[in-house]
């Protein structure tokens, strides 16, 4: 296995305060762990009569008690806040039903996952109050930890803030699979980590908050019965990076990002998520042992004083029951990874992020930015130009990480990802392949998965077209009416 921090030899950078702003939030050492960890249910599903497995999520209001500060209005999916997790496996087709229940219009992205444009769920496929919207796919890419989040254009960050979003879960029958803790909520957890501001009930709509959540949990622990937990850590915030590790530093195993199974373990003792950013870490637990789950200053590499990069939290305690159950040993190897080969990539392309332009542009939702012929693999070299953070996501397709910064990716950067952090002044190449569907007038996106930056237009928009094919005109979906 080998052994390498994402944290090192990459950034380089320090963080300049600006006089009279506040100090760091720390929690380390503060946080009285009180309260049980709570799972999101799965999503109850039904086969239709074409072998369809369908599901249904319900936007809608509703009132959580976080323990602090009394009740609070919240949004989520069939509940009062988040929503269940959806899993489906390699090779299903998919529908959901998506019902706004919400007096404003909102919309479901499918963070992720590789499906035509019109089943995406950005800011082209809005769904009105009271209306249904029901994109139907089939699962098409390997195991991974997705999620679902809405996508309103200009309205994101306050959607997902409010508390609408969870995970999708995609299974496939490899044998790596088997071989990691399965057991969803016994030693297969998600971690949907959230920063909030709350205060006179509601969601403060704001970019960072002091207020740590853990699958809508404040100060939570969870009871570990097995020698190894695998945690599938999902950073669902509007704008904070973390680093995430243990708090006595031990190495845990990185097992699996954006994308999917790495092709072998990287052992590790952080790992930072940027907004939209997965990794699973297997977690090896000593019976009777109280272990915390710390987001460490993450280096950021920002010279703001709203960067956040010195803030540090205390996530989750891990409670080891007296008795561990055996778990299986971690296979030193996944299997091979496929690597998309430079030479085979037909274009190359260049996106310059600052402020909150792409090349110069804020987002117009009738412009179609960048135009992919079906087939094709492209480089992409993303360059953050200004001095504050952004990062980078691409519907619809997986990339791999081809440099950083000009050197090699670490380990941690090895495998398929979807969203890759840049620091300032830093650019990644990233190569992608884009497979399968063609719609020359309905967009994917691109863009930063901070959100403020998202909903201040740094976004563009790419269509994917059949050889010898010119993009079309956008064909908004309109609105969404019942069934």
């Amino acid at each position: 296995m080998r052994r390498r921090s994402l944290l090192t030899g990459v950034l380089g950078g320090t963080f300049l305060l600006a006089a009279g702003c506040a100090s760091p939030v720390d929690t380390v050492g503060q946080v009285d762990f009180a309260r049980p960890l709570l799972i999101p249910p799965l999503a109850p599903a039904t086969v239709d009569g074409t072998g369809q497995r369908v599901f249904t999520l319900h936007a809608q209001p509703g009132r959580r008690d976080f323990g602090i500060g009394g009740t609070t209005h919240t949004w989520g999916f069939n509940g009062d806040y988040l929503g269940p997790t959806l899993r489906a496996r390699r090779g299903e087709r998919v529908r959901v039903d998506v019902v706004n229940n919400l007096d404003e219009e909102t919309s479901v992205h499918w963070h992720g996952m590789h499906l035509p444009a019109r089943m995406d769920g950005g800011p082209h496929q809005p769904v009105r109050p009271g209306a249904t919207w029901s994109p139907s796919w089939t699962i098409d890419q390997p195991a991974a930890t997705l999620w679902y989040h809405p996508h309103p254009h200009g309205r994101t960050r306050e959607h997902v803030n409010q508390g609408l979003a969870g995970m999708f879960i995609l299974d496939d029958d490899g044998p790596a699979q088997r071989a990691l803790p399965h057991d969803y909520g016994v030693d297969d957890i998600p971690v949907i980590v959230q920063d909030k501001d709350l205060h006179d009930g509601q969601i403060k709509n704001k970019n960072t908050g002091d207020l740590l959540l853990v699958n809508g949990t404040y100060a939570p622990y969870l009871k570990v019965v097995t020698e190894r937990v695998r945690l599938r850590l999902l950073n669902a915030s509007v704008s904070r990076v973390y680093a995430f590790g243990l708090a006595d530093e031990r190495p845990v195993n990185l097992v699996a990002t954006d994308g999917g199974l790495l092709a072998a373990p990287v052992t590790l003792s952080r790992i930072r998520l940027s907004p939209g950013e997965r990794a699973e870490i297997v977690v090896p637990v000593r019976a009777g042992e109280r272990v915390v789950l710390r987001s460490f200053p993450p280096e950021i590499g920002a010279a703001r004083s709203f960067d956040t990069g010195r803030d540090q939290f205390d996530v989750l305690e891990l409670r080891a029951a007296a008795t561990l159950r055996p778990s299986a040993k971690l296979p030193a190897e996944f299997g091979g990874l496929p690597r998309l080969d430079p030479a085979t990539a037909v274009t190359t392309r260049d996106f310059r992020l600052n402020g909150t332009d792409i090349n110069g542009d804020g987002m117009d939702m009738d412009r179609i930015d960048t135009v992919v012929t079906l087939g094709s693999t492209e480089i992409w070299t993303v360059r953050n130009t200004d001095g504050q953070r952004h990062n980078f996501h691409v519907h619809d397709v997986r990339f791999q990480v081809l440099s950083l910064g000009g050197a090699a990716p670490p380990a941690e950067l090895s495998g398929w990802k979807d969203t890759v952090f840049l620091p300032p002044k830093t650019e990644a190449r990233l190569i992608m392949k884009f497979a399968d569907y063609a719609d020359p007038d309905m967009p994917y996106m691109y863009h930063c998965h901070l959100l403020m930056h998202e909903d201040d237009g740094m976004m563009g928009q790419f269509v994917v077209v059949e050889p010898g094919q010119s993009a079309g005109r956008i064909s908004g979906v309109g609105a969404h009416e019942h069934h």
